[in-house]
């Protein structure tokens, strides 16, 4: 089964900084490769995945850093938001919250791990919840 996620630039990051293929991360990072999850994203949210992941401090190959954002946005799904006309604490959050919750109707999850970052709303969960979810559907 497949999922809809917005997945926040934490969490790609993370899921490729570990080694370790138990965290929550690495799974969402996995399930994302293997094509049980349908991103969902924005023009706004493509170009902070290129901005940060690109980032030399991370030192992450950048021809696998533009095969990730390339799929993302063949297999992923583009999605023009609605203004929710909510107040986050980093407005660069905003384009994530605002897919997520535009995309309500086919029960998409924003998948984040700074989850105080947000409002505390049913569709926004953490890696190892969304992980959880997942397992737990038939």
């Amino acid at each position: 089964m497949s999922y809809f996620a917005v997945l926040d630039t934490n969490v790609l990051v993370s899921g490729m900084l570990t080694n370790l293929g138990d965290t929550a991360t690495a799974h969402v990072f996995d399930r994302l490769i293997a094509g049980e999850i349908f991103p969902l994203y924005s023009y706004e949210i493509l170009e902070e995945y290129d901005d940060v992941l690109h980032r030399l401090k991370f030192n992450f190959d950048f021809d696998m850093v533009n095969d990730l954002i390339d799929m993302v946005r063949t297999y992923g799904v583009r999605i023009a938001p609605q203004p929710t006309g909510e107040r986050l604490p980093d407005l660069k959050d905003l384009p994530f919250y605002e897919v997520a919750e535009t995309c309500q109707d086919i029960n998409a999850r924003l998948v984040t791990g700074n989850t105080k970052h947000f409002p505390q709303k049913k569709f926004i969960v953490t890696p190892s919840e969304f992980i959880a979810l997942m397992d737990q559907r038939p």
